[in-house]
C-alpha cells in the first residue's frame, strides 16, 4: 500500500474497533469507485494522446512569436487536463485502496459496535432518547426552511412576460420579525430544558447498595482499572457485572488522568466524561446485556491518542466473581521461562510495569501479571497474539509510534525467552 501513499499495516486491521457489520455498503462504494477508475483511465489515455499529437508548423519566420505563445499556451493546458487525470485517478485507486482494507477489517473485527444508537444501559439510552428528540426537532426545521426556499424560488422565479419591472418592495414587517424571534427563543428553551433533565438524572443518581466500585486512570496512550472492593489492578479492558433491569446493579467509575487531559466514553453505556489532572470526575454504567462493548479516549491527548482504546467486559455475576478471584492470586512460576523471567526482571521493564510475586513493581505502564487474559495488548492497538506480542517487545514504535514504551535492544534469544515468559502470565 506504500505505492498509493497510504500507511495501512496489518495491526490496523486488526484493530478490536473494526466490526462485521456495514460490509455490503463497503462493497457498494468499491464498484462505484471502481467504475470512477475505468472512466478516470480512459480519459488519462485521451488527454496523454493530445499531449502527443503534433503541433501547427510554424509558416513564417514573423509567426514565430505568436506560434510560439499559442504553443505554450496549448501545451500547459494539455499539462493540466493530463495531470488533473492522474491527480484524480491517484486519489480514486487511494480511495479504492483505503475501502479495500476496510472491507477486509470489516471481517476480523469484534461484534461490538461503538453506536450511540443501541443503548445497552440507563445512561446512553436516556442519551439516545435525547437524541432522537434534537434530530427531530432539527429535522422539522430543516424541512419547513426547505419548503420555503423552493417555494420561493418556484413562485418568484424569473418568467418571460415580467418585463423587467422590478418587484414591489417590503421593507419590515412586525409580525414576521416577531415570529423569527420568538420561535428559535422557545426553540432553544425546550432543546436546554430537555438536555437539563437528562444532566440531572444521570448526573444526581442515587446508586443502589451493591454498587461496583471502579477507578479508572488516564495514562498516555493507556487505561488503568484500579478496583478497590476486590484489590486488584488491571489494564486496558475493564469487567463488569452485568445489571438487572429488576435489580439494578450499576458500576460506578471514578476517573482520574495521571497527566493530560483524557475523555472516557463507551458509546453502548454512556456519554463522555473528561479526566482531568487534579480533579476528580464520576461515571456509572449499568449495562444490561452481556457481552463486550468498546470505547476509547475522546479528548485529543497527544500523538497516540486515536490508539488510545478500551474494551468493558460485561459479564454474569458468577463470571465477574471468578474473573476477579483469578486476578486477585500471584501469576505460578514455571521453571521452563525462567530465563526469560531473569531477562524481564533484569531489565528496564520492572521500572514500568508490575508482575505479582515479582521484584517488578512499576506503576509507570499497565500491570502485566495476568497479561495473557487480555484479548488485546497496547490498549487496543493490536490483537494478544504470540506474534503481535513478540512485535510489541522488539519495537513498540512498529505497532503504536510514539507510546512511550523504549525499545530494550535484545538480541533475539533474550527477545523469544521473554515472549515465552510473559505468554504464561495468565
Amino acid at each position: 500500500m506504500s505505492n498509493l501513499g497510504l500507511n495501512i499495516d496489518r495491526s490496523q486491521l486488526e484493530n478490536p474497533r473494526v466490526t462485521t457489520g456495514g460490509t455490503t455498503a463497503v462493497i457498494a462504494l468499491l464498484q462505484k469507485s471502481e467504475e470512477r477508475l475505468s472512466t478516470l483511465g480512459h480519459r488519462l489515455k485521451l488527454s496523454e494522446r493530445e499531449s502527443q499529437r503534433p503541433r501547427t508548423p510554424i509558416d513564417s519566420p514573423t509567426d514565430w512569436r505568436t506560434n510560439q505563445e499559442a504553443f505554450s499556451e496549448e501545451l500547459a493546458r494539455t499539462h493540466f487536463r493530463v495531470g488533473r487525470s492522474r491527480s484524480t485517478a491517484g486519489a480514486t485507486l487511494s480511495l479504492v485502496a483505503i475501502l479495500t482494507q476496510g472491507a477486509k477489517a470489516l471481517n476480523l473485527g469484534d461484534p461490538a459496535t461503538p453506536n450511540i444508537f443501541s443503548p445497552v444501559s440507563t445512561p446512553a439510552n436516556s442519551i439516545y432518547h435525547l437524541s432522537l428528540f434534537v434530530l427531530a426537532i432539527c429535522a422539522t426545521i430543516f424541512v419547513i426552511v426547505l419548503s420555503l426556499l423552493v417555494y420561493s424560488i418556484v413562485k418568484f422565479r424569473l418568467r418571460r412576460d415580467d418585463g423587467g419591472n422590478e418587484p414591489a418592495q417590503i421593507y419590515g414587517s412586525n409580525q414576521v420579525e416577531l415570529a423569527w424571534t420568538v420561535i428559535p427563543v422557545l426553540i432553544v428553551v425546550v432543546l436546554f430544558l430537555a438536555t437539563a433533565r437528562v444532566i440531572h438524572a444521570i448526573e444526581d443518581a442515587r446508586l443502589p447498595p451493591g454498587t461496583t466500585e471502579i477507578v479508572a486512570v488516564g495514562h498516555q496512550f493507556w487505561w488503568e482499572f484500579q478496583y478497590p472492593q476486590q484489590g486488584f489492578v488491571t489494564a486496558n479492558e475493564l469487567h463488569v457485572p452485568v445489571s438487572d433491569t429488576n435489580h439494578p446493579t450499576p458500576t460506578h467509575i471514578t476517573l482520574l488522568s495521571a497527566d493530560t487531559d483524557h475523555s472516557f466514553w463507551v458509546p453502548r453505556l454512556a456519554g463522555k466524561t473528561d479526566l482531568i489532572p487534579n480533579r476528580t470526575n464520576n461515571t456509572w454504567i449499568d449495562p444490561h446485556q452481556i457481552g463486550v462493548y468498546v470505547g476509547q479516549c475522546a479528548q485529543f491527548c497527544g500523538r497516540q491518542h486515536a490508539k488510545m482504546l478500551l474494551r468493558v467486559v460485561v459479564e454474569s455475576h458468577e463470571d465477574f466473581e471468578r474473573w476477579a478471584a483469578n486476578q486477585r492470586q500471584s501469576v505460578a512460576q514455571s521453571d521452563g521461562v525462567s530465563q526469560g523471567r531473569r531477562v524481564f526482571e533484569s531489565t528496564a521493564c520492572v521500572n514500568c510495569h508490575t508482575v505479582s510475586g515479582t521484584s517488578a513493581h512499576g506503576t509507570f505502564g499497565p500491570d502485566l501479571t495476568h497479561l495473557m487474559g487480555r484479548e488485546t495488548i497496547a490498549s487496543g492497538a493490536a490483537m494478544n497474539t504470540p506474534e503481535n506480542l513478540r512485535l510489541w517487545i522488539t519495537n513498540p514504535e512498529i505497532l503504536k509510534p510514539g507510546s512511550r514504551m523504549p525499545a530494550m535492544h535484545m538480541d533475539q534469544e533474550e527477545i523469544d525467552a521473554v515472549t515465552s515468559y510473559l505468554l504464561t502470565l495468565h
